[in-house]
Order: structure tokens, then sequence, then C-alpha cells
């Protein structure tokens, strides 16, 4: 059976007494027992009930109120706290000022400062590469005008510098650039600039443009600066264009020829080399046959000394072995007194009957007498006597 129900009897639970008849609860003794009960919980011992209640849920409330105050308070430094925590990318540098002045710069990674409005933070990227494109008509050292365009890109090397030292860091490199490309074309020659001095000139510009960043302490580092082809005026553009292919020509021919004359001296050389080392050679064969003749001709003579007639005799039937064999003549050894013998050169006439046949008679010239053709004679052999040495 529920409490306030006909018949429940003494359960009323907003009665403070045993007995009595049933009412509406009391507003303020439940608002009184939730004091009590709050203020056990913060640690409060307020005795329940009794005489001087009121000034006792007076004391209470106060004293609560105090406690959720200073808890406020400390939650709300604390997140206060809380929001001085900072990530730094890899990309990035922190710069931390406090009260607006520059403080310190922190590297990528966690970080803490005093928060907002003691201190505060700037995230500079300094990885990101920014690009300048300035074009303009100059004039050369030779007072001759060129159109020049210049790529000029750049990134933040020091943070701290590029938010606190120039108002305007962009701007800086900009009249940078116009200052110092005037300058370094109008100290070189037309020439030069539209042909090979392109790349020594944007050299000289980037450096120029690097040396006033780090005066004027812009933070900027210039990673490269690239020049576009020089051109003229558009007035004088075709003449222009024919020096420029005159000049082209020229080292081309200027090219053929040197590579010709690499081809060409080597040749030469290796030739001279060769015929130095023939001729060396020929002299070292003629010099060595000399001297084995000189050897040979000195055992002979000494031979010679000791034994003349068989030397003599040796020596005679070496050289006649030597020229018969090379000769067509035939010798024949006859008794003294003996007729003349007939020798027929069988080899010699087969050789002729191996050449072609002379041509036949010739026939009646309508233009001019007959002609007849010669006799071919036989060879003549010549038969030698000669005595057989014994």
């Amino acid at each position: 059976m529920a409490w306030n129900e006909p018949g429940g009897g003494q359960r009323d639970p907003w009665s403070g007494n045993g007995g009595g008849e049933q009412g509406p609860p009391d507003l303020d003794e439940v608002v009184r027992k939730l004091q009590e009960r709050l203020s056990s919980l913060f640690g409060g011992n307020q005795p329940p009930g009794g005489a001087g209640s009121s000034g006792g849920r007076s004391g209470g409330g106060g004293q609560l109120s105090t406690r959720l105050i200073g808890v406020g308070i400390g939650l709300l430094i604390a997140i206060w706290l809380l929001t001085g925590f900072y990530i730094v990318g890899p990309a990035e540098r922190g710069v931390e000022m406090r009260f607006g002045r520059y403080a310190d710069t922190t590297m990528p990674g966690l970080h803490w400062h005093v928060p907002v409005p003691i201190e505060s933070l700037v995230k500079v990227n300094v990885d990101e590469v920014s690009t300048l494109t300035h074009r303009a008509a100059m004039l050369t050292q030779d007072e001759n005008i060129v159109e020049v365009e210049l790529t000029v890109q750049s990134r933040i090397q020091d943070a701290a510098d590029y938010l606190f030292q120039d108002q305007d860091p962009e701007r800086t490199l900009n009249d940078a650039t116009v200052t110092v490309a005037r300058v370094v074309i109008g100290q070189s020659k037309l020439d030069f600039v539209m042909t090979e001095g392109r790349g020594a000139v944007a050299v000289t510009i980037k450096e120029r443009i690097q040396n006033l960043m780090e005066r004027y302490k812009t933070g900027l580092i210039v990673t490269s600066v690239n020049m576009q082809p020089a051109k003229p005026p558009e007035q004088v553009k075709a003449a222009f264009d024919d020096a420029i292919k005159a000049r082209e020509d020229k080292e081309r021919l200027e090219n053929q020829a040197e590579a010709y004359s690499n081809e060409v001296l080597p040749s030469a050389r290796g030739n001279a080399a060769r015929i130095l080392a023939d001729a060396k050679a020929y002299r070292d064969r003629v010099i060595a046959s000399a001297e084995g003749e000189a050897a040979r001709f000195l055992a002979v003579l000494t031979e010679y000394s000791k034994a003349p007639d068989v030397t003599r005799q040796r020596l005679y039937l070496e050289t006649m072995e030597t020229v018969l064999s090379q000769n067509g003549k035939v010798v024949l050894d006859v008794t003294e007194g003996a007729n003349n013998l007939l020798y027929l050169p069988i080899d010699q006439l087969m050789k002729q009957t191996q050449t072609p046949a002379a041509p036949a008679a010739a026939q009646p010239s309508s233009t001019g007498p007959l002609v007849m053709p010669e006799r071919v004679e036989p060879p003549q052999r010549t038969v030698d006597r000669e005595r057989r040495v014994r």
C-alpha cells in the first residue's frame, strides 16, 4: 500500500511526527535536508533539526557556496592552463610572444606556453616555397634594350625576423629583385645576356638579392633564380634572329672543324709512328744482315787462311750452285774433242704452248696494205762447256 493512500497509517515521509493528518510536504524541510546532505558530501558537520535550525541552514548554505566557487575557479584555472599546450608541425616553427613582444622560437613537437592573454603563439610554415615573377625591359651596357623575365623562389628561414624585423618581406623581395636585375643587366652586354651569359647573370642576381635580404633581416632565403631567354624588342627582332643564327652557324662550323681535327691528327700521328717503326725495323734488319755477312766473311777468311785451295774450291762450287739454280741455262759435261750435242729445251717449249697463240695472218684491210705478223723465233740456248771439277 502506498504511503499517501487511505489507511497508510504513519508512513508519510514528509511528516515529522508519528501521527497526524495527511497534508502537503513541507518545502522548507526538503531544502534543509538537501543542504545537510550536500554539506556532508563536502565535509560539513551541520547538526540536523532542533533549535537554531534557521541559523544552521544559513551557515551551511554560505559554506557550500564558498566551496563551489573555489572548485569552479580551480577548474577554470586548470582549463586555462591546459590551453597553453600546442603542437608545432614538422614544416612549422612556433613563435611565442609575451604581451605582444617576441619571446622564443620553438621547433616541431609538443610545447607549452603561458596562455592568453599573457603569451600568444604564431605558427610559421618554413618549408613553403613562394614564387615571384618579374618581367621588364632593361638597358644593357652597350645601350641596347632587352626584355628580361625572372622567376625568384624563396622560403622563410628565420620566423622571428620574418614576423618582427620587416613590415612586408614579400614587397622587400620584389623591390630587391627589380633593383638587382636592372643593375646586373646594365653591367652586361646584350650578346652576353642573350647567349652564354644567361646562367651567370642568374647566379649573380641570386647572390645579390640574398645579400639584400640578409641586410634588411627579412627572414627570407632565396632558393633559386631562373632567367628566361632574353628577347629583343619586336621592332628589331628579325635582325637579332639573323645575328643569332649566324652566331650559331659559326659555332657549329667551329665544332665540325674541331671534330675533324680531332679525327685527322690522331690518324696522322699513328701513320707517322708506324713509318718510324718500319724504318727502325728496316735499319735493325740491315744492320743485323751486314753484321752477319761480316761475321760470315771473317769466318771464311779464317778458314781460307788455314786451307786456301780447299776454301777456294768450296766457294766456287757454292757460287755456281747458287747462280745455276736461278738460271735457265743448261751446262753439258762433254769430253774434250767431242762433237757438239744438240739440246732441245722441252720445258721452255711447254711454257710457250701454254701462252696465248699468235694471231693468224692478217686479213686484207680496206684502209691499208696487208700487214704480216712477225715471225716468232725460238729462244736461243747457249751450251756452255765446262770441265768437270774433280
